[in-house]
């Protein structure tokens, strides 16, 4: 049953505790005839359905209905801020206007655009962010003057950010065309690779994310999303197995300038 059809008709009330993760349609059917299962104020009967709005309680306790997972990829244009915060004019969520609550894993700032997933999973988001178990995102960028073999090793070995007083991993980047490069990171400070291009005499003229470990940009119109499924999702939730969630520091390569 799609959710236009529950918010017209409800759902009966034994799929409503079998997704909810109380118990199986069936054993719900024998508990629902026992008299345990109330809607609102009255004892429910087999068949009854719940309408939204209404309230359901399993023994005296209230159930609560289990979010379906959701998983997008969203192709970002520029000028759109990765932020829930309602008071941003141009914030992503009012933007996509999903119809149920998400929220982006990570951020894209404003003036970059490309590959940002949104998820109603909080352990996903801290898996697939967190810098100590160095998952990987693909980046293309465009620069202002040529490039040059000293630039891209530069890139390569890692970067000292004079105003996070951080050094950068080391990381994988391609030249791509005369002013355009392609590079891997593993971690994601603020402005990155902005950042780091900067400390080169490089500004960025374009910078696009086309990849989030498997998941990748291809063809996605800018400004629109898509459901991650099939095998494209199996694959990363594989590649997240072992991933922790939880604050352990984050793996960073830190030091000083001499």
């Amino acid at each position: 049953m799609n959710r236009e059809e529950n918010l017209e008709n409800g759902i009966r009330i034994n799929k409503y505790l079998g997704e909810a993760g109380v118990c199986s349609r069936r054993e719900a059917d024998r508990e629902i005839e026992a008299g345990h299962v109330r809607i609102d104020d009255r004892i429910a009967v087999c068949g009854d359905r719940v309408m939204p709005g209404m309230r359901v309680f399993f023994h005296g306790e209230p159930v609560l209905p289990k979010e379906k997972p959701v998983l997008i990829a969203f192709n970002k244009p520029r000028g759109i801020v990765c932020t829930a915060e309602k008071r941003e004019e141009n914030n992503i969520i009012n933007y996509i206007n999903y119809p149920s609550r998400i929220y982006p894993i990570g951020r894209l700032d404003k003036d970059s655009e490309g590959l940002i997933l949104l998820t109603n999973q909080g352990d996903l988001v801290n898996r697939i962010m967190r810098a100590g178990n160095f998952h990987e995102k693909e980046y293309v960028v465009t620069v202002d003057h040529d490039i040059t073999d000293e630039f891209l090793e530069g890139m390569r070995r890692g970067v000292y950010l004079e105003e996070l007083d951080v050094t950068t991993r080391r990381c994988m980047v391609e030249k791509k065309s005369r002013r355009t490069f392609s590079m891997v990171l593993t971690q994601g400070y603020n402005r990155q690779i902005r950042r780091m291009c900067m400390a080169f005499g490089y500004r960025v003229r374009r910078l696009v994310r086309v990849r989030i470990m498997n998941i990748r940009l291809s063809d996605l119109e800018p400004g629109t999303y898509r459901d991650v499924t099939g095998a494209e999702k199996r694959e990363l939730y594989r590649l997240l197995e072992g991933s922790y969630s939880a604050p352990r520091g984050d793996g960073r390569t830190v030091s000083r300038k001499r």
